[in-house]
């Protein structure tokens, strides 16, 4: 076991040590010159050298604050990232970072070094020769020379420039006007941004709002209305948010760029940073929201054998992975650690920790959720209407599944060309009968969002349009009701939640008894890990527990997924199911009575 899994997270003292604990595996992968982590064989988009840079980078996310915070623990390992950034950025050493050009990644790991400026000049600028804070200038200055995305990567380039403003050095105002203003262009309403077209996930929090908040605690003074703007932004988002996290301390897993896991909660802990407390919330449920995430995260096998992060979510898998996710990209996680920058006196340490009392049912139009919990807290469920840009891998199952839990994750497609290599968890796929390849929900044509479901329309193969509608019934049923409009016979299959698979030839301590059952009315499996069931109400023909793929399910190897079948025949045809999921071993003798009310 990694000591940090030992860790209770509880106190600034055990956030600190966790820190350490996540510094200090990977020392031992830091280059002869200490400018790039070395850490394991894998690609991202752009080149091992530059997938080196990010991982060095991402460490300062820790540093920094702790090093703002007084933090004495981390002068050893401040000693060597520091010789790093020496190294780094002069031109003339063998392991310069590099000439950048546009859109460059090392754009993205600049955003850290700025807001170290803003937060420690005297160590991260002025201890520094006036050579070397001349290479430091001239390198992070690249930024204002080339153009680079208009998503939240502007913040990048504002956190450069207020840095350099805040030691003296020459500012592109222009530019930081131009992207501060570009910035606030994708704000929408109600505390949520969005990154890309109507895209809206996680980077509205650990992207938008984190450097938003920075940029109000730096620049308060000189941008006080911006600042304001952005501290009033956060403490809007900030209750809406906390519905995605459930009594347990897990987010939904939901969205691209999951393998930053605990980066889910960094928000909460730059919410503390920048002093911006909201109406309605304690320190206590912020700290709370934060430590318990991070908990949640310490228990899952997420480190390779040296205690290194690794590329996957519940366990290592480059499956589920990005282009941009190279070996260091876990690292993003570490801007959970903003509050170190905090001393003890603070209210967020002092405050006793408090979970918050999130709705049993909330819906966020802006996000496309309709987010429900059951009555003990244990499980949070979202219901989209999807949401997704086209971009990035496995979107559809990134956002386009019909629900989402904290519970059991979701699952990818490896292959369409069969069920259980395509894993259809939560929902509904079609294939031309006899032949060809499965197609689940792409997009929607058009939505709905009501207090109560979730309404879309979608073509999955030409010439076949569905009407769903997705009904919510207290925390743990879900009623699935599709009207289908085919002019030839297609063959369905209607996925509950994937569950922890028991497997013959797992060692002792790694079973984990999953009973399966299946007939014309029902599919289920339930044991240790949940319970998952999907009964037939209308237009189904039988229930099946399939096998998915090995390393499809974002939490868990090995899944069991239970599934109806159907045949579409030319026309219309109606398909009623009900889905019924707990955190626990609790399958149920029956369907309520309310469950088969809303179905009707």
């Amino acid at each position: 076991m990694n000591e940090i899994q030992k860790n209770p997270l509880i106190s600034r003292a055990d956030m600190i040590r966790a820190a350490v604990q996540l510094i200090d595996p990977v020392v031992a992968c830091l280059s002869p010159g200490k400018t790039r982590l070395l850490i394991s064989e894998g690609s991202a988009h752009y080149s091992e050298d530059v997938a080196g840079m990010e991982g060095f980078s991402r460490v300062l996310w820790a540093l920094v604050p702790m090093l703002a915070g007084k933090c004495p623990e981390a002068e050893p390992y401040w000693a060597l990232w520091r010789e790093g950034i020496i190294n780094g950025t002069d031109p003339v050493h063998e392991e310069y970072w590099g000439d950048i050009g546009p859109f460059d990644q090392r754009m993205v790991e600049m955003a850290v070094m700025g807001m170290a400026l803003c937060l420690i000049p005297d160590r991260f600028y002025h201890e520094l020769t006036p050579a070397q804070q001349e290479n430091l200038y001239r390198w992070l200055n690249q930024i204002n020379l080339h153009d680079m995305p208009k998503n939240n990567w502007r913040f990048f380039r504002v956190l450069v420039n207020v840095g350099f403003m805040n030691v003296g050095r020459p500012v592109d105002q222009a530019r930081l006007d131009e992207d501060l203003t570009l910035a606030e262009s994708h704000y929408v309403a109600d505390g949520w941004y969005f990154d890309k077209a109507t895209q809206r996930d996680y980077y509205t929090l650990w992207a938008f709002h984190y450097y938003g908040l920075v940029y109000a605690k730096v620049m308060g003074d000189r941008d006080p209305e911006r600042a304001a703007r952005f501290i009033d932004r956060a403490k809007m988002i900030a209750p809406r948010f906390a519905c995605w996290f459930d009594g347990e301390g897990r987010a939904l897993p939901y969205g691209r760029s999951l393998t930053y896991r605990f980066a889910q909660s960094s928000f909460y802990s730059a919410l503390a940073f920048a002093d911006a407390k909201p109406e309605g919330m304690t320190w206590g449920e912020i700290r709370h929201l934060l430590l318990g995430n991070i908990r949640a995260w310490m228990k899952l096998p997420i480190f390779d054998r040296g205690g290194v992060l690794t590329v996957g979510y519940g366990y290592p898998n480059l499956c589920i992975s990005e282009g941009y996710n190279a070996p260091g990209s876990p690292y993003w996680a570490m801007k959970v650690f903003a509050v170190l920058a905090l001393g003890e006196d603070h209210s967020f340490w002092a405050s006793e920790e408090s979970a918050y009392a999130a709705p049993q049912r909330y819906l966020d139009e802006h996000v496309r959720l309709l987010i429900t919990r059951d009555e003990g807290n244990h499980m949070v469920t979202a219901y989209t209407a999807g949401n997704h840009a086209y971009e990035h891998m496995h979107e559809d199952e990134k956002y386009e599944k019909f629900a989402y839990s904290t519970q059991f994750a979701f699952s990818i497609v490896k292959e369409a060309g069969t069920l259980a290599k395509g894993a259809y968890d939560s929902m509904l796929a079609v294939r031309e009968a006899g032949r060809g390849l499965w197609h689940a929900r792409s997009g929607c044509e058009s939505f709905a969002l009501e207090e109560d479901r979730v309404i879309f329309r979608w073509s999955p193969l030409e010439n076949v349009l569905i009407d769903t509608q997705i009904i919510p019934v207290g925390g743990n049923w879900h009623i699935r009701r599709h009207v289908i409009r085919s002019d030839r016979e297609l063959l369905a299959a209607e996925g509950a939640f994937a569950v922890k698979r028991d497997w013959a030839g797992a060692r002792p301590c790694d079973r984990i008894r999953t009973v399966m059952a299946a007939d014309d009315t029902c599919a289920a499996a339930h044991g240790a890990y949940g319970t998952s069931a999907i009964y037939a109400l209308k237009g189904y023909e039988r229930g099946e527990v399939i096998s998915p793929e090995c390393n499809t399910n974002l939490m868990h190897t090995r899944t069991v997924l239970p599934m109806l079948h159907a045949v579409i025949r030319p026309g219309t045809t109606e398909l009623i199911c009900a889905v019924y999921c707990a955190s626990g071993d609790e399958l149920p003798d029956h369907i309520p009575q309310e469950v088969l009310d809303d179905a009707k």
